[in-house]
């Protein structure tokens, strides 16, 4: 027999994998912004590292927060996705960013 509490958790996971497919949607489309800027700065030989737009990104950040996640989670997260940035528009400046892999379906 199964806990009636079962239909409840596999419900809330469910909506969270609904969320996941929407965050890793939005975390793309991001960075094809990301990139479309690296060609700009790197047509006008700008750096790729920008510490004070990284600074405005973070604070931008924590002020959209209502929580239930702290500031500190909050910006550990977009230090994460702004570190990712980064590698990503130095592999393609470089001609070394990997293909991207075909993905299987379960």
């Amino acid at each position: 027999m199964s806990d009636p509490g079962d239909k409840q958790i596999e419900d809330l996971r469910r909506r969270i994998d609904a969320i996941d497919g929407k965050l890793v949607a939005l975390l793309n489309k991001r960075v094809n912004r990301v990139l479309q800027i690296s060609r700009l700065k790197r047509a006008g030989n700008l750096p790729i590292y920008q510490p004070r737009r990284e600074r405005e990104i973070l604070r931008r950040a924590e002020l959209a927060n209502r929580g239930p996640l702290p500031n500190p989670a909050i910006r550990r997260l977009f230090k994460l996705i702004l570190e990712e940035g980064r590698l990503l528009e130095r592999r393609r400046r470089r001609g070394t960013s990997p293909a991207l892999k075909s993905r299987k379906r379960s």
